[in-house]
């Protein structure tokens, strides 16, 4: 079960942990949160989750190619 754990936080978009690394938020917490969110609001959260997800992985982009840039 920790290996299959481990797979999704390793290879998923990371939006959760970023957002509780940035405010000191328990991680836990935050996926509880658009878990029950998105129950009570028929998936609203899920829109801001997949807009997150492309911004990190965008700025995530544009870091990596300035330090190639960069060399």
């Amino acid at each position: 079960m920790e290996k299959i754990k481990y797979f999704f936080e390793k290879h998923a978009f990371g939006v959760c942990t970023y957002i509780g690394d940035k405010f000191g938020i328990s991680v836990s917490r935050i996926r509880l949160y658009f878990i029950y969110t998105s129950f009570i609001t028929m998936g609203s959260p899920i829109i801001f989750y997949l807009v997150a997800a492309f911004w990190i992985n965008l700025r995530k982009y544009i870091r990596s190619n300035k330090t190639i840039w960069d060399l």
